[in-house]
């Protein structure tokens, strides 16, 4: 699904969960057989690698709050937002890092739709001063329906990706143990790229890495939200 970079000292975990290995045996008897034809093995998830994207994270909070569900008799509605760093093995260019972070974000509760999604995703980007979006149906493993979300750059003249999204496919969130009419909305951001438009950049390695020029650093102020 991405390109990995492994560790070659502490090639596997030394323990996982066991909420979370009877969470996942669980999801993949459901689906992955079903649809990608091969079984999950422990061995395979206990490789460490350098972590593609934040979702794990979601899915630990998601189990946390399965759990207190469970505990209290009574479902809460919630919202969980991260920023963090995230490395994929692959070639740079104009778009692309191989180093670069994340913004996550998930709201958990009944009733939601694409409806609340794609207005949330707007009224964030709203915010930044990008307007000019474009939603486009993908495949996502754990969330259907899934869209990527595309922003229109001035300067190179073309829509670029900004993130990924979608609703959490049913197999995740009870096997995960929560209510069944309870639905999460989740997306995946990328921090590098609107901030390119923002400051109207036409290189995302003028923002991270060390191409990084200090003079750029030092002239423009730091970029807050009202």
């Amino acid at each position: 699904f991405f390109f990995f970079f492994f560790f070659f000292k502490q090639k596997t975990a030394y323990e996982i969960m066991p909420s979370l290995v009877g969470s996942e045996m669980c999801i993949r008897d459901r689906y992955q057989r079903r649809v990608h034809g091969y079984e999950w093995k422990k061995e395979e998830a206990k490789k460490n690698v350098m972590r593609t994207h934040t979702t794990p994270c979601s899915a630990r909070m998601l189990l946390l709050l399965a759990e207190e569900t469970k505990k209290t008799g009574n479902f809460r509605p919630k919202k969980y937002f991260s920023i963090d760093r995230v490395f994929r093995n692959e070639a740079t260019d104009a778009t692309h890092l191989y180093e670069f972070h994340q913004v996550e974000g998930l709201m958990a509760d009944k009733n939601l739709s694409l409806r609340e999604l794609i207005g949330i995703i707007g009224e964030f980007f709203k915010r930044l001063g990008i307007t000019n979006l474009k939603y486009k149906p993908t495949y996502n493993p754990y969330t259907e329906p899934s869209m990527e979300i595309y922003g229109y750059h001035p300067v190179l003249k073309k829509m670029v990706e900004l993130g990924n999204s979608g609703i959490f496919r049913p197999e995740m969130l009870l096997a995960l143990g929560l209510p069944e009419d309870v639905s999460v909305i989740a997306w995946g951001l990328s921090l590098e790229r609107p901030a390119m438009i923002h400051y109207k950049l036409d290189n995302i390695r003028t923002l991270l890495g060390h191409q990084v020029p200090l003079k750029f650093l030092k002239s423009n102020p730091v970029f807050c939200l009202s």
